[in-house]
């Protein structure tokens, strides 16, 4: 098995997708301050898409890999050629990290498809303020919340799976 390039024992899509989680927040910052400040809703737009689109990707091969090439991120851990070294009760500790993770990494793709179909067939073309616009902000909210939590519990779970000496 391949190890990744941010230089630990993780998975090559362990650390696309933890890179991914990293750029998600700051290009959610800036999307929301393009709509918020500068009025550019078009942009915002493009934004959202293509956060959604790239994330949809990079979570898909992700779970291919995940669990069709590795069995799951146990094996990638304590790998066989390498000695254990996550004994027992540090995988007990990392699992419960993750099922915090899983939370909002569940909720979030329900989040962003609701907010992003509803905003693409509710908003005009090109995008403006609209009777959608009061929940679409709701919406929008929930989402940005939700996939920061998934960001910074993702990267939480990163951590102690792949890089802390437990």
């Amino acid at each position: 098995m391949q190890n990744g390039f941010l230089g630990n024992n993780a998975s090559l899509m362990l650390d696309v997708v933890v890179s991914a989680l990293a750029l998600i927040v700051p290009t959610l910052l800036f999307s929301l301050y393009s709509v918020k400040f500068r009025k550019n809703y078009a942009l915002h737009k493009k934004l959202q898409i293509t956060l959604g689109v790239v994330l949809l990707l990079a979570v898909s091969a992700f779970e291919i890999d995940m669990q069709l090439v590795h069995g799951g991120w146990e094996n990638i851990v304590n790998k066989p050629e390498d000695p254990i070294r996550l004994t027992t009760n540090d995988l007990e500790f990392v699992r419960n990290i993750l099922h915090v993770h899983l939370v909002f990494a569940i909720s979030t793709p329900v989040f962003w498809i609701l907010t992003i179909s509803l905003a693409l067939k509710k908003f005009p073309n090109p995008p403006a303020p609209c009777a959608h616009s009061k929940l679409h902000k709701r919406l929008g909210w929930l989402s940005a919340i939700d996939i920061t939590l998934t960001s910074v519990t993702g990267l939480v779970f990163y951590y102690f799976a792949f890089i802390a000496d437990l």
